[in-house]
């Protein structure tokens, strides 16, 4: 597993919360060690892009960084520009459950908070 070096800081952290999550997830779905966490955007949302999060392979420009301890990440180093400064959190309330991000780039976001513009 990389981690970010003291002159490149990973461009996305996880909460301890959101990080025990995925440790969860990992454990029950027994994802192979062969994959990361991928974060990323891809186009489309009521915003215009939306956010990615699952596990993937590492691709060809892929940034490979620790978002917390023993949680590898992956993200295309073309998404630094929309995700850099990042943090993923997990909820687990009766008002709302899953994964939020608090993205310091987003210059408008929808009111279910999956997709953004920047």
């Amino acid at each position: 597993m990389a981690t970010a070096t003291a002159q490149r800081p990973a461009p996305v952290h996880l909460t301890d919360r959101a990080a025990t999550e995925v440790r969860k997830i990992v454990a029950n779905k027994q994802i192979p060690e062969t994959l990361g966490l991928r974060v990323g955007v891809k186009g489309g949302g009521c915003s215009g892009m939306s956010y990615v999060l699952g596990f993937d392979k590492k691709r060809e420009h892929d940034l490979e960084f620790e978002v917390a301890d023993g949680v590898s990440a992956f993200m295309d180093k073309r998404h630094g520009l929309y995700l850099m400064g990042t943090t993923v959190d997990y909820h687990d309330g009766l008002d709302a459950r899953g994964f939020v991000f608090e993205n310091p780039n987003a210059t408008d976001t929808c009111g279910c908070g999956s997709s953004f513009n920047a």
